[in-house]
């Protein structure tokens, strides 16, 4: 595992407190990144004294004012939340989600998101992400604090370690994806794949499509692979017209 390829990106949260804890959390555990998207002010007092010990990784956090920008070169994105829906693809337990994804790290950033303390991740982030985390709780009081979920996940995947990481493949960013996404949503539109009844069936294509993609990643290979298909698809639609 390369623990430099670890970004734990909070999504607009609202607490310096939190902010510093986070950032004590993954310096904890050995990892050095931490992003954040939109925040409250995050130097206050009361975030240094959040973050004892860990003044560098809260003065070094990346801050951006975009998601996109945030995730651009991340190959892999993975969301944290204790919500469910049908929509929000896999939902697995901490550790069984950082199975799956930790050998990726070797060569490949990896992204995981968590959202702000009072609404969490809302959809359009969660339709970014491969798959999502869930940090099991009691029932009765089943919230965790912001910079509790970091520590537990970050500590998860600090418990993983690759020792061959020659036949890890490398993988695109998100940002080199976009264009596939694109293309494939205008040739599903070549193919009438539009609304079926009330029910927008390219949107959903498009949403599980990211899922898959997020959870399990791309290369360049496969990239170029699947332009291919869509070019193919398209030659033959306008051989027809």
């Amino acid at each position: 595992m390369k623990k430099d390829n670890f970004a734990f990106i909070l999504v607009e949260p609202r607490e310096g407190g939190n902010i510093g804890a986070a950032a004590r959390a993954i310096k904890n555990m050995g990892f050095t990144s931490l992003e954040l998207v939109n925040p409250a002010d995050h130097l206050t007092a009361e975030a240094y004294a959040f973050a004892h010990g860990a003044e560098e990784i809260l003065e070094g956090a990346l801050v951006f004012d975009d998601f996109d920008e945030a995730v651009g070169d991340k190959s892999i994105i993975v969301g944290t939340s204790r919500r469910r829906g049908k929509t929000r693809g896999v939902i697995l337990p901490v550790k069984e989600g950082v199975s799956r994804i930790v050998s990726f790290s070797a060569n490949n950033k990896v992204g995981i998101l968590f959202g702000n303390e009072k609404n969490g991740l809302i959809k359009a982030h969660v339709d970014r992400c491969g798959l999502i985390m869930n940090i099991p709780t009691d029932t009765s009081h089943p919230s965790l604090n912001l910079g509790q979920a970091v520590l537990i996940t970050a500590y998860e995947i600090s418990q993983h370690f690759i020792d061959d990481m020659t036949d890890i493949p490398e993988l695109l960013p998100q940002e080199a994806i976009e264009p596939l996404y694109f293309h494939i949503r205008e040739t599903l539109k070549l193919l009438d794949y539009g609304f079926r009844g009330s029910e927008d069936l390219e949107s959903a294509v498009m949403r599980n499509l990211r899922h898959l993609v997020g959870r399990y990643g791309l290369t360049n290979w496969e990239a170029n692979m699947l332009h291919g298909l869509c070019t193919q698809i398209e030659k033959k639609l306008s051989e027809k017209v």
